[in-house]
């Protein structure tokens, strides 16, 4: 679900965005953490998936584990 995420120096200063979009992946976490629903984002955005969310979820939860030192996925 990763390679729905891109990273393009010329697109937003190379922060990671929905691949296809200039919507970084911060901004969707950002309003998942405020308490928007998938179907809010989806009908503010409407150029994006519900598994282009998931990716940015995953994308996040990715950089999570790189940082505490686990470079492999959950189970």
């Amino acid at each position: 679900m990763i390679n729905r995420i891109s990273i393009d120096r010329d697109i937003m200063h190379g922060k990671p965005c929905i691949k296809g979009t200039r919507i970084p992946v911060y901004l969707i976490l950002d309003l998942l953490a405020g308490g928007s629903t998938i179907k809010e984002i989806l009908d503010d955005y409407p150029d994006i998936t519900e598994e282009d969310i998931r990716a940015c979820v995953e994308y996040a939860a990715m950089l999570a584990r790189e940082e505490a030192g686990e470079l492999e996925p959950a189970a």
